[in-house]
């Protein structure tokens, strides 16, 4: 199906002036009703197919990222915002393949407490979001990962999320933890990282990142900081 230049631009414009990745349902009403709003994504990804940026489907919805092989060159102009503390990583990582989780289940995982200021930087990153409360006593909140976690991190959905069994799998990954670290802890805080490097690896091409003021201050002893990953350039 042919699609008109003029949708191709009103297409590329509302893509480009948003924040946020744009659903089909919101570009759909601008087009004329003849015309498919699949077919001129697809045309719209045609288009920037091979140029410095391209038409990315992340988080539920379509977004112009840098192409993937020109990323890392551009660490090299310009400033990169440090990632989130490990501590709030692995937190991450936690919620991402458990939730909907509480807080106290974090923390069973990790084997430590969970800071405040760890939960409240993920909170402020619009990376978690409570999801209702557990039925138990107490009915404590639970916490699951939101559409900009998907965006970050370059994932279509939660289903693009590495399976543990990979992670397991995975020797450069998994170092010499045993085959049931993932699951069954005597060391969940490791096996935590673990989780967190592989996913940050598998997407940091296209990965966005967080400044360290949005972090916060944290009580875990400080490590030493990962390499950057490289900028999404919009």
């Amino acid at each position: 199906m042919s699609v008109s230049d003029e949708s191709l631009r009103l297409a590329e414009a509302l893509i480009f002036a948003s924040a946020a990745p744009v659903a089909l349902r919101v570009l759909k009403p601008l087009l004329p009703e003849e015309e498919s709003v699949e077919a001129v994504v697809e045309a719209l990804r045609a288009r920037y197919a091979g140029r410095g940026v391209e038409l990315a489907e992340v988080g539920g919805g379509l977004q112009f990222r840098t192409a993937p092989d020109l990323a890392p060159r551009l660490t090299r102009v310009i400033e990169v915002p440090r990632r989130l503390p490990r501590v709030a990583m692995e937190t991450l990582a936690i919620i991402a393949y458990r939730q909907p989780v509480t807080r106290g289940e974090i923390e069973e995982v990790r084997g430590t407490a969970l800071s405040q200021n760890t939960l409240d930087a993920l909170l402020e990153g619009e990376l978690i979001a409570p999801c209702g409360r557990k039925d138990s006593p107490g009915r404590p909140t639970l916490w699951a990962t939101t559409p900009n976690f998907l965006a970050k991190f370059g994932l279509k959905s939660l289903s693009d999320l590495p399976r543990r069994e990979d992670l397991i799998n995975d020797n450069s990954a998994m170092g010499d933890l045993p085959p049931d670290a993932m699951t069954l802890p005597p060391e969940p805080e490791e096996a935590a990282a673990v989780e967190t490097e592989e996913v940050s690896r598998q997407t940091e091409g296209a990965t966005g990142v967080i400044s360290e003021g949005q972090a916060g201050g944290d009580d875990s002893a400080p490590e030493t900081e990962p390499d950057p990953p490289p900028p999404m350039v919009s």
